[in-house]
């Protein structure tokens, strides 16, 4: 029987591979940055032909670190970035422009005229999102009216959509498969959510001709199979689930209640409230979590989307110079002792849930004279703590049930003194599981679920494992006045660019 599961992690700023054996362990990895691509203010692209390249030159690198051939691989699983939009020529497989990345807020003005028009309440009814540039159906059509003859060819049935997923996939089967997951197509603006099919009432909407849209699968079965010449044979594609699903699964979130906090370039917060899907009374997302092929089952989450998280550490080392690495800057803000009076609100694409803001722009106050850049330091960690506790707190107030403990991966999840805060801040313990590649575990065991590798959902629970557990500390009073300190400063960066 196969040793291993190799997952495929395409995300915001990079592509990674990760090899994982039969108890969960990361045997290899390997993994690319890639370029970011600003062409206007608020504008975010991705060259997708670089995205496959370096995808494809991690899961390769990743096999030759493990000592492993493609027999030794029981399936692939692939997770992505979700939302970001490409379209490509069916005949040449050659992309008609670049990728509109999920950050992307070009799209804001149409959104605002279809708010005007009174549709959002049908959109969320049907989709369980809001009306907003984060989604792929606007990006879509944006994409059909700006490349001189696309709706044309489009029309015609000579182009294809797909989110990155969809782009990997058809790339890894030599365009044999043009398929998406439930997961991903529930981020498109696009799909019914109740019935899990594309709705025509949508496509309407948008303009999105029904010949761009590939199959819907579950996340969890057999899908196709490489091209023998990627990997020397061919091997199964057996998982697909956007990264925050993939996350959710990977940190064994398989019982209603349980809840993860993925914090990445952007930060993710997802519950699962089970079979059914369950609309948001604060500004929530509903959106499918995971379709398992066998046993038939369906998984569906509430949502909160962070649009910067990590990416105002990478701002502070990039934009600004104040650490020459990412990692650095923990031991940079412990300098000091507290944030100064410091608050930053990292709104530089807009706010996410629960405020919805497309308008909002990165805003610094309080500086004083005695500021330095420890204290800006420390205030952006704290500022992802912030807005998890925003979305946490609605959260729970959809739920109508207080939350034991919130599960926490992706790369900020190993600063120690920004999970101390978020545990802090939101007054719930935060746990941080062993491996916090949770995102990548998540796709290998989805496609190691479908191809026998694991047996059902116990088992993969059982290899779920802490490796730290941070309670909260803080005095609930002064928690209430940094909470409302720090909505002082969100109202002042609400509405800059309108």
């Amino acid at each position: 029987m196969a040793k291993f599961v190799l997952a495929l992690d395409q995300g915001t700023t990079s592509s990674r591979a990760i090899v994982f054996d039969r108890r969960g362990r990361i045997i290899a990895s390997a993994q690319q940055e890639f370029r970011q691509i600003f062409p206007q203010p608020g504008w975010v692209e991705h060259d997708a032909g670089e995205i496959w390249s370096t995808q494809l030159q991690c899961a390769q690198s990743a096999l030759r670190q493990a000592g492993a051939s493609a027999r030794d691989v029981a399936a692939i699983g692939v997770t992505n970035q979700r939302e970001t939009t490409v379209i490509w020529d069916r005949a040449t497989g050659t992309p008609i422009a670049n990728a509109i990345v999920w950050q992307d807020r070009r799209t804001a003005e149409q959104c605002r005229a279809l708010r005007e028009r009174g549709v959002e309440s049908r959109v969320t009814e049907k989709t369980g999102l809001l009306l907003d540039p984060y989604f792929s159906a606007t990006k879509v059509a944006w994409l059909l009216d700006h490349v001189p003859g696309a709706r044309a060819r489009a029309t015609r049935g000579d182009l294809a959509f797909g989110t990155i997923d969809t782009w990997l996939i058809w790339n890894l089967t030599g365009g044999a498969e043009h398929v998406t997951d439930v997961s991903n197509a529930s981020r498109t603006l696009l799909l019914d959510l109740h019935s899990l099919e594309w709705s025509d009432e949508l496509l309407e909407l948008f303009n999105v001709p029904r010949g761009l849209l590939p199959r819907v699968s579950a996340s969890s079965e057999v899908m196709g199979t490489t091209l023998p010449a990627l990997f020397g044979e061919p091997i199964s594609i057996a998982g697909n689930a956007g990264d925050q699903q993939a996350a959710t699964f990977g940190q064994a979130c398989f019982s209603k209640g349980m809840a993860k906090n993925t914090i990445g370039t952007g930060a993710f917060m997802l519950m699962n409230v089970g079979a059914r899907p369950q609309a948001s009374n604060n500004r929530l997302l509903a959106t499918a979590g995971w379709k398992l092929a066998q046993p038939e089952s369906i998984s569906y989450m509430l949502e909160g989307s962070v649009f910067v998280a990590g990416a105002v550490v990478q701002w502070l080392r990039d934009g600004l110079g104040l650490i020459a690495r990412s990692d650095d800057v923990e031991a940079l803000a412990r300098q000091v002792e507290d944030d100064g009076d410091v608050v930053l609100v990292p709104g530089f694409v807009g706010l996410g849930a629960p405020h919805w803001d497309p308008d909002a722009r990165g805003t610094i106050v309080g500086l004083t004279r005695g500021t330095t850049r420890a204290h800006i330091a420390r205030a952006a960690l704290q500022s992802i703590a912030f807005q998890s506790a925003d979305v946490l707190a609605a959260m729970q107030r959809d739920a109508h049930q207080p939350l034991t403990e919130l599960r926490v991966d992706g790369g900020a999840a190993k600063n120690d003194l920004l999970m101390q805060f978020q545990a802090d801040i939101s007054g719930v313990p935060v746990v941080r599981p062993a491996v916090t590649e949770t995102t990548a575990l998540g796709a290998a065991y989805l496609a190691g679920l479908a191809t026998g590798v694991w047996a059902n959902l116990d088992e993969i629970a059982q290899l779920w494992r802490a490796e730290r557990r941070f309670e909260p500390a803080m005095d609930a009073a002064r928690r209430d006045e940094l909470i409302a300190r720090w909505h002082r400063a969100v109202e002042r960066s609400r509405h800059w660019a309108a």
